[in-house]
């Protein structure tokens, strides 16, 4: 049964999940999709408070970039370390074209993480909004397929914890080995 929206329980669990999916790395979308069910969350309030997760993303990293860029200029260190950054993204979104377009940069989002897509972003001449709003759909299109493949792996199982397991470890291993066939073939 779903919370009512306003109830002082359903913000409390709304924040709960937030802060689930701002966890970067790891399980923070089962383990938020999976809380967010248990406390009778709908998916149409799952998908907005992961958008407002990408959104703070958005408003974090951007100066964090700027910031080391800047530092870059007056530090070696951080000038290799950017340098290193920039030639990463740089082989990341080579697979998609020397410049390229739209639907490439939400692919990159999508396949990698939005930050890679925003710097991606960035390196083909979109400035703050046009650059986060490409990553943040590649990310809003991950986020709606580990959405689906959690809710209805847990429906077949039952078993939350054994849930967030299987699709941690998907997300893990079956973009490695979708790498290695590609290299094969080639």
């Amino acid at each position: 049964m779903a919370t009512p929206i306003g109830s002082v329980s359903s913000i409390s669990s709304a924040w709960e999940v937030l802060t689930l999916f701002l966890i970067p790395i790891g399980g923070g979308i089962p383990a938020g999709v999976l809380l967010a069910r248990s406390r009778g969350l709908d998916w149409p309030l799952m998908m907005v408070l992961y958008f407002v997760s990408d959104v703070i993303l958005a408003c974090l990293f951007e100066p964090l970039a700027k910031l080391m860029i800047w530092a870059g200029k007056r530090f070696r260190f951080l000038a290799r370390f950017n340098e290193s950054l920039r030639k990463s993204a740089a082989q990341s979104s080579s697979r998609y074209g020397i410049k390229p377009g739209p639907f490439s940069l939400v692919m990159v989002a999508f396949g990698v993480d939005p930050m890679t897509g925003r710097t991606a972003a960035l390196a083909a001449g979109h400035g703050f909004i046009s650059g986060w709003t490409l990553a943040i759909l590649g990310d809003m299109l991950f986020f709606t397929v580990l959405m689906i493949s959690t809710l209805c792996l847990n429906s077949l199982l039952g078993d939350g914890t054994w849930t967030a397991v299987i699709i941690m470890v998907v997300m893990i291993v079956f973009p490695a080995l979708f790498r290695r066939l590609r290299e094969r073939r080639q």
